[in-house]
Parts: structure tokens; C-alpha cells; sequence
């Protein structure tokens, strides 16, 4: 069996839990992998490029939170290899595994003795005239925002080349069900379970307020015309990749053919990670008075 192992290499934590972790496996018989920078940090023999990880092994490990992982999952989703997402903080959504699950967990792996979820994620094309400036692979958000000046941008929305409406506000956020915990529930969006198959359009702060949240079914095609003369408006994909966009670009979002694998916990499901991350359920003291 094969490991790949990855993590923001300028932490120190996760030095050591791979140092040790590799040892560990290794006197198993399993190969492990890591990337370049935490590799070369600490004397891994085993540092490729985190690009190249997806193809050498059969699982790959992600420490950090779930903006690590979602840079891991772009690039994981083109080979379909597993990822374990274990949280060096607190419970992530995507990030649902502590340190001190680690090895059990990994004994676990070993075995095989482990589930898969599947998880959806939005293909993303930019359009520009008669040019397509580029195609993108989303986990959990395509967002189109203003910059720092305070100004509404006008957005016009189209499904299935049938306009809807066209919304006045800070912006718009279109989710996957796994990115509906993320940004978009910040901005008054739905939480979805992620094995429900559907697009969530969400309005940023809208200047109308009938302008609600939308749900649609992920075989549709959504497209988003830029109406707007402000030259700040900006294309964000899973807060990672910005692109500027200008008036008339055209940004369509439809379900990819292929998805992101993870790798279930079996200490918690995603109603016991919610509850957690919510509060629901805790007690409030009264106010006195």
C-alpha cells in the first residue's frame, strides 16, 4: 500500500506527526509519500511535488483545515484517489478526523476496512466574447464579488438558458451541497447534506430583498452574466483562485463528470460534526431582569 502525505509545511505540528507517522507505517510495510516542502523539511527520502502525489498512492492524508484540503482535492479528483481530511484545530467539515484518531484510523486503512463518500463538485468556465479564458474544478464555491469599493453589482442569472432574474447585491455564491456549511451559509444560504445533488445559489447582501436563496437540481446549467460597469468585480473559486472579471463575461456552472472521494470517519457522521460546529442543542442561561 502506498501513502501520500500533505500539510502546510511552516506549522510545526504536523513535522513531527509525519516524521513519526511515516516510521510507524513503513514498519508496516506501507510506502509513504510526501510533499516537497514538508518533505525536504524533514529529511523524507520520499518528497515529489504535491501535484504528482494523486498518482504514486492509494490514499492520501491532508493535515490542516479544510482550506488545505480543498487545494489537495482539485488536484486528487483527477485520479480518484481517497483523501483522509484529519484537523489540527477543531472538527472541520471536510477536516473530520482528530490527531488522536489518527492511528486507529490508520489501522483501519491498512485493512481496508474503511467507507468512501463520494462527493460533487461544479465545473466552472469562464466566457469572454467569442473566448473561453478558463475552466476550473470547484469543491465548495464559485463566488463573483465587488472589490473593496461599496458598490452593488448587477448579476443576471440564467438556468438552463431560461433567465430567472437578475440580482442587485454584493455578489453571488454558487455551492456545492459540501460548500453549503462554508461561505454560503455565512450569507444566509440552506445547509444541504452533501449526498443530495443539487446547485445553491445565494445572493451576497441583495438589494432586494424578495432576492432569496435558490436551490436547483445539479444536471442544470447555471449561467451568470456580468451586467455590471464596475471594473472591480471578481470570480473566486474555493477562496483560493481569484480572477477579474469585466462586463459581458459570462460564467457557467454546471456538475462535473467526476468527484472528490473522501474518506468517512467512523468516530462521527456529518449531523454529529454539524451539532458540534453549530452549537445546537447547548443550553443558554437566562437573562436576569
Amino acid at each position: 500500500m502506498k501513502i501520500g502525505i500533505v500539510a502546510k509545511a511552516n506549522i510545526e505540528e504536523p513535522l513531527s506527526i509525519t516524521t513519526k507517522l511515516s516510521e510507524w507505517l513503513n514498519e508496516r510495510g506501507v510506502s509513504v509519500y510526501v510533499e516537497k516542502e514538508l518533505g525536504d523539511r524533514i529529511g523524507h527520502e520520499n518528497s515529489v511535488d504535491r501535484a504528482d502525489i494523486p498518482e504514486l498512492v492509494d490514499v492520501i492524508l491532508v493535515f490542516g483545515g479544510d482550506g488545505t484540503f480543498l487545494g489537495m482535492a482539485r488536484l486528487a479528483c483527477k485520479h480518484g484517489t481517497p483523501l483522509l481530511g484529519i484537523n489540527l484545530g477543531g472538527l472541520g467539515f471536510l477536516t473530520e478526523v482528530t490527531v488522536d484518531e489518527l492511528y486507529p484510523m490508520m489501522e483501519r486503512i491498512i485493512k481496508g476496512d474503511y467507507e468512501v463518500e463520494e462527493r460533487q463538485m461544479l465545473h466552472t468556465t469562464i466566457h469572454r466574447e467569442k473566448d473561453t479564458i478558463g475552466t476550473y474544478e470547484v469543491l465548495n464555491d464559485v463566488v463573483i464579488n465587488k472589490g473593496a469599493v461599496a458598490r452593488i453589482i448587477d448579476l443576471a442569472i440564467y438556468i438552463d438558458d431560461s433567465h430567472v432574474t437578475t440580482y442587485r447585491a454584493d455578489g453571488i455564491i454558487l455551492s456545492t451541497p459540501t460548500g453549503s456549511t462554508a461561505y454560503s451559509l455565512s450569507a444566509g444560504g440552506p445547509i444541504v447534506h452533501p449526498r443530495i445533488p443539487v446547485t445553491i445559489i445565494t445572493p451576497i447582501c441583495p438589494h432586494t430583498l424578495t432576492n432569496r436563496p435558490l436551490v436547483v437540481s445539479s444536471d442544470m446549467k447555471v449561467e451568470i452574466k456580468v451586467n455590471t460597469q464596475e471594473p472591480d468585480t471578481y470570480l473566486t473559486l474555493d477562496g483560493q483562485i481569484g480572477i477579474r472579471l469585466n462586463t459581458g463575461d459570462i460564467i457557467e456552472v454546471k456538475r462535473t463528470d467526476t468527484s472528490v472521494k473522501l474518506i468517512k470517519s467512523p468516530f462521527r457522521d456529518f449531523f454529529t460534526i454539524l451539532k458540534t460546529k453549530l452549537m445546537w442543542g447547548e443550553r443558554y442561561g437566562k437573562i436576569d431582569g
